[in-house]
């Protein structure tokens, strides 16, 4: 069985190894600490002894470096591409707001979702992220620099939306997410996280036991099977009824209200038919519809609505009794959607 990064493992599974090698239990609290609390590199616990370190230091662990960041001129989001230890580059975003600072991060190389407006899925999938590089994603955003406001912590909020779907890598998704939320170790509020899923239904359930208290965002991107069986290849597995139908699970069990992400197509979405086709569907479900301007990729020949036309599409929604906003767009100049950057500076190392 393979073994587990160090920094992919919770306290528990600590305490047993470092009890195996026959080192007190508080060891482990210790290790934990500098792992999940500091991101720190097991060379940098140097309340260790050195021969600790040693044994520790040959074991798995997560690498990532900041390969590189932009920061846009018009927003101060800034984009990273980030160095994984087997040389693939992954996307991250950290988005400063009124209420704090939102890290967007990916969670697989590369995507083999599919879907027709998003650049990440252009080579398929290479291979799902661990939790401990997940983690040191966060914790490189961390320490890349002083803190906005002087105090506090770099990153509040955190949305998997980049590269990959979540639920397609579950297991190391949510055993990030049991990290990263532990009091013991980096404590972040399960209700300040969002998870975006294309609608993976047979892992809903799981997600609803697992994170109950996490946001769940769907991307829905159309109000029928027609249109979105056209450009997003899993609804050819899910229908938009089971999308539907598990969307009033997680808001009736949880509580808690569901996003539906809508990008906004140009003569594909955005008719008035669609806003009152949606309408009809989303009906009765405690849900906000977070409608996005699409990003222009250049391999994909769909164009986006304009933003005058968001606005009429938005209104049509508001109309019918469907809370909607247009997400604020962040880091145009930078290549701020997932899958563009990574995809520029590949090509550009090519030429």
């Amino acid at each position: 069985m393979e073994q587990k990064q160090l920094n992919s493992m919770y306290k528990d599974e600590l305490i047993k190894l470092l009890l195996s090698m026959g080192e007190p239990k508080f060891r482990a609290g210790q290790v934990y600490m500098w792992l999940q609390k500091k991101g720190a590199t097991v060379e940098e616990m140097l309340n260790l002894p050195k021969p600790l370190r040693d044994r520790l230091g040959a074991m798995p662990f997560a690498m990532v470096r900041i390969h590189s960041r932009y920061v846009s001129k018009l927003d101060g989001t800034i984009k990273y591409l980030f160095l994984l230890e087997d040389g693939n580059l992954v996307e991250g975003v950290l988005m400063s707001y009124k209420y704090g600072n939102t890290m967007c991060i990916s969670t697989q190389v590369g995507c083999r979702m599919g879907c027709a407006f998003c650049a990440s899925t252009l080579e398929g999938l290479v291979r799902n992220l661990t939790a401990g590089e997940m983690m040191a994603m966060v914790h490189a955003v961390e320490q890349d620099g002083p803190i906005p406001d002087g105090s506090g912590r770099r990153v509040t909020n955190l949305v998997l939306m980049g590269s990959g779907e979540p639920l397609d890598n579950y297991d190391n998704v949510v055993r990030f997410l049991k990290l990263i939320t532990d009091e013991e170790g980096f404590n972040m509020s399960q209700r300040n996280i969002s998870v975006s899923t294309c609608g993976l239904c047979n892992r809903v359930d799981d997600f609803i036991k697992d994170a109950p208290h996490v946001t769940l965002s769907i991307s829905l991107h159309a109000p029928n099977d027609n249109i979105r069986s056209d450009i997003m290849p899993v609804n050819r597995r899910f229908k938009i009824a089971e999308v539907i139908s598990a969307a009033k699970r997680y808001a009736n069990i949880t509580g808690r209200r569901v996003i539906f992400e809508y990008a906004l197509i140009a003569g594909v979405n955005d008719t008035y038919d669609a806003a009152k086709e949606l309408s009809l569907k989303l009906s009765g479900i405690n849900c906000h519809v977070n409608l996005i301007p699409l990003n222009r990729v250049k391999e994909r020949a769909l164009s986006g609505s304009t933003k005058d036309h968001a606005k009429v599409f938005m209104g049509w929604l508001l109309k019918r009794g469907i809370s909607a906003t247009i997400r604020r767009e962040m880091g145009s100049d930078i290549d701020g959607a997932c899958g563009q950057l990574k995809r520029r500076v590949i090509l550009e190392q090519e030429d």
